[in-house]
């Protein structure tokens, strides 16, 4: 684990978006075991999954899992903890946020 440095690992997963009346969701699997801990960031990789209304896709993509540092990991659950966060951002875009 790296205090001060961050770091990137390339993973193999699987996507699976439904748009259906019984379940509306979208969920991303890691096929090699990897787990997501606070204050990692994940890029799934490949054009946006875009289900039509019935439809339930899977397809087998490309994640960046960056990891964050172990002071970022610590300030997450501090702040976590105390119902301090207010911001999560999920897209469903092609486009690159900065």
């Amino acid at each position: 684990m790296a205090f001060f440095s961050k770091t990137k690992e390339q993973v193999p997963c699987t996507v699976e978006v439904s748009h259906r009346f019984e379940a509306l969701h979208a969920h991303v699997k890691f096929n090699n075991g990897a787990v997501v801990h606070p204050g990692d960031e994940v890029l799934v990789h490949g054009a946006p999954v875009l289900a039509a209304y019935g439809e339930l896709i899977v397809e087998d993509r490309i994640a960046t899992i960056t990891r964050a540092t172990w002071i970022e990991r610590q300030w997450v659950k501090l702040t976590g903890d105390l119902d301090f966060m207010e911001l999560c951002e999920f897209s469903f875009s092609e486009e690159l946020t900065v």
